[in-house]
């Protein structure tokens, strides 16, 4: 709108060419339903007006995407290109997946000094010579977008004079050694090339003597060799990671002399040696990270002497000694620190306790053993805590946590729980000995995702209902002494649980059926009866859906689970769809809804009291890796389909009533005898039982038994016969002088037969 007051209007020049972008667009959520004709363009949802001229200056769609809002299909640049007067457009984090680019010999021209088409996944773009006109371009963003065929991707960018700003995070670039030995980026301040595939040694082109670069994120590729000395000499560095490489050697003292620098990033390398003295010297220096590299040396507080603005520091997974003087009060103050697996205990360092801003400590796998209570009140306060995998022991059961994520896995912690704030978010207090009940009211943590208490000796009966759990992803409460029913109503959007070795009694309840989200079932090993429920194929997510969990919280997890046999620790299963009811009192047939959860990997059903018979459905399960029906009581054969099951590795039907020959397949045939022991009417390989001996006989008895005329034949023979016998025999037994004429009668052939024979003999003497 100009000054006075009057209403601008679009300029009929900018409608066409819009109306052209929409055609290529999907809209799903009809967010261009203002684009027509109809309505002037000035007014359209996403574009922007000068407020004088009317023509178009600005596409930003960026506020509808924070609404959850997006757009799809092909972003025409086309037809963009020939809004003369645009020179910021936004249309980044939608689904669009192609681009409709601009012929070479285009002749347009354009104002355009901001393009962000990043965060839009699965984007392929070609080609890149469409950028060269740009020569206004100040601001460029692709990242996410797939430029794998851009071998001369440098070049196109050393082609924008005014390019000030380039970020090409994730485009799956390989070549940063191009040929061209020279690039003028005169203009360029920021640089994001972080997330490629680059195999190289950092090149020398990223910087001149003229570069007033500022910013440059390298991290997350397979850089390799020695940090240059010459990266010291760039006055105006201010941000450096180079974070997730391949880098080796030691860190280069020249680095102490980027006074400006305010952000150092060289974690998760292969760096060794000592941290230079003069990086303690860099008092504008607000974050240093340097853990996940084998460095070492002796850091004391004359290492930090001048950080007085440093807010976040990383040590981790380091071999450095602290001789840290107990009475040392730092001059800055940490939001975070991450100490994790380095050499602090047994007492927890007291100059932590001097960093009154901190929100983020990881004291993990230190070495500590001992926190005296006032330590306990100051670590209560600090947002995010991890104290996992020490020693640390005692009762903190009067200790009041207000953190939003608290790690006391894998400690000696004994008696009640501490008291949680109803903010947590993730909570695990898993392997120590607590003991006692649950928390009061945690059915009542609204913002709660994450609980792990496996591992404790924790006592008392679950609530029925946890529906107010609303975001609750993983629940673990396995190896306690919880008893009573499981709960009726449960978070619809829990995708793990884990209540096995407990004293649950009762039936598997059927509402568990529609927590469509679930991937992971364990409740083995306790004492519930029943049946199956036949509602299980209402588990959406073990039929159908992504192969990998999206956490909302957290990015890793870690918990046990009994797969393939053993006890396995897994610290991100997303692909891992699991079902354990084994150990259990379990009655009744499996049923047949069961093999209908495809994306099954695992499933275990052992140690029950199960009957019937293996369903054929149960070759449905192509994706199962694991499963043990051993210890049941079912009966009839081994369906064939089983043999498809080409992915498994884990196999045991053992202690059942099955009979009949063993189904032959491929993956069947790599398991041996104990995967059917306890089931004497199995036969055929890998049992020693030969099933065609046993078919023989059984065929012919069931072919004689199926012929009423040889029946018939078979029963007078015998009659015959018997009657024969004992008319001959009978009357020699029961008739005296029949008995005795028979007698004499075998008498006189046995005379004459050895008359006969002695003649014979003498015969054959004589010659």
């Amino acid at each position: 709108m100009s000054s006075n007051h009057e209403v601008v209007h679009c300029n009929e020049k900018d409608q066409g060419p819009l109306l052209i972008f929409k055609q290529s667009v999907i809209d799903p959520f009809n967010m261009l339903s203002t684009w027509s004709s109809e309505h002037d363009c000035c007014a359209w949802i996403g574009v922007q007006c000068h407020n004088t001229t009317g023509r178009v200056t600005s596409l930003d769609f960026y506020p509808l995407v924070v609404e959850s809002k997006y757009l799809e299909g092909e972003i025409n640049l086309s037809s963009l290109f020939q809004l003369e007067f645009l020179s910021y457009v936004d249309l980044s984090l939608n689904y669009f997946t192609t681009i409709s680019i601009p012929p070479i010999h285009s002749n347009f021209t354009t104002s355009l000094q901001y393009l962000d088409l990043s965060g839009n996944d699965g984007l392929h773009i070609d080609d890149l010579h469409w950028l060269s006109p740009l020569s206004s371009l100040k601001y460029l963003n692709l990242s996410h977008a797939v430029l794998p065929k851009q071998t001369n991707w440098l070049q196109m960018m050393a082609m924008l004079p005014s390019l000030s700003e380039l970020r090409l995070s994730r485009c799956e670039l390989t070549d940063i050694y191009p040929s061209i030995r020279y690039v003028n980026f005169t203009s360029l301040v920021t640089l994001d090339l972080s997330h490629n595939n680059f195999n190289s040694q950092l090149p020398h082109w990223l910087f001149n003597h003229r570069s007033s670069i500022s910013y440059i994120d390298l991290s997350f590729n397979q850089l390799k060799g020695s940090i240059p000395n010459w990266l010291g000499q760039y006055e105006h560095l201010q941000h450096i990671d180079l974070s997730h490489n391949l880098f080796s050697g030691s860190i280069p003292s020249s680095l102490g002399n980027l006074s400006s620098l305010n952000y150092f990033d060289i974690s998760s390398n292969f760096l060794r040696g000592n941290l230079p003295d003069n990086l303690g010297q860099l008092s504008k220096l607000n974050t240093l990270r340097v853990g996940n590299n084998p460095l070492s040396g002796v850091l004391s507080e004359m290492n930090f002497s001048k950080l007085s603005n440093l807010q976040s520091l990383d040590l981790s997974n380091s071999y450095f000694e602290f001789a840290m003087d107990t009475n040392w009060i730092p001059s800055f103050q940490l939001i975070e620190v991450d100490l994790m697996n380095t050499v602090q205990g047994p007492n927890f360092p007291s100059w932590l306790s001097t960093q009154m801003s901190l929100e983020y400590l990881d004291i993990s796998s230190t070495g500590i053993s001992s926190i005296d209570g006032d330590m306990w009140s100051f670590i209560a306060g600090i947002d995010n805590i991890y104290l996992s995998n020490n020693s640390i022991s005692g009762d903190i059961s009067n200790v009041t946590l207000t953190s939003s994520i608290i790690h006391l896995d894998y400690n000696n912690f004994t008696g009640r729980l501490p008291h949680i704030t109803e903010n947590v978010g993730y909570v695990d207090v898993s392997h120590n000995s607590f003991s006692g009940g649950l928390p009061n009211g945690w059915e009542n943590w609204i913002n709660l995702i994450f609980i792990n208490m496996e591992s404790n000796k924790l006592e008392g009966e679950l609530p029925l209902d946890l529906s107010n759990l609303t975001g609750l992803e993983f629940i673990n409460l396995g190896k306690n002494e919880l008893f009573g029913k499981m709960p009726i109503k449960m978070p619809s959007n829990i995708k793990l649980m884990i209540l096995r070795s407990n004293q649950f009694v009762g039936s598997i309840p059927p509402q568990l059926c529609y927590v469509s989200s679930l991937h992971i079932l364990d409740l083995g090993d306790n004492k519930l009866s029943g049946s199956i429920p036949h509602c299980l194929h209402n588990i959406t997510n073990m039929v159908s859906g992504d192969e990998k969990i999206s956490f909302s919280y957290f990015l890793e997890i870690s918990f046990n689970l009994i797969m393939k046999g053993n006890e396995l620790e897994y610290n991100y299963v997303g692909w891992s769809r699991t079902i354990d009811l084994s150990v259990n009192n379990l009655s009744g047939e499996i049923p047949s809804e069961l093999f209908g959860l495809v994306k099954v990997r695992s499933l275990n059903l052992s140690h029950n009291h199960l009957t019937g018979k293996v369903r054929k459905t149960i070759g449905d399960l192509k994706n199962l890796e694991s499963l043990d029906l051993s210890y049941n009581h079912l009966a009839g054969e081994i369906p064939q389909s089983i043999s498809g099951l080409t992915f498994l590795e884990f196999y045991n039907l053992s202690y059942n009533n099955l009979s009949g020959q063993i189904p032959l397949g491929p993956q069947l045939q790599t398991f041996d005898a104990w995967s059917y022991v306890g089931n004497p009417g199995l036969c055929g390989p890998p049992l020693i039982k030969n099933c065609k001996k046993e078919e023989n006989l059984y065929k012919a008895k069931q072919h004689a038994k199926g012929d009423p005329f040889k029946e018939s034949l078979y029963l007078g023979m015998g009659v015959g016969f018997a009657v024969g016998f004992w008319g001959a025999c009978g009357s020699l037994f029961l008739v005296r002088t029949w008995r005795h004429t028979y007698f004499r009668f075998l008498n006189w052939v046995a005379n004459k037969i050895y008359v006969f024979m002695a003649l014979k003999f003498r015969h054959f003497g004589g010659r």
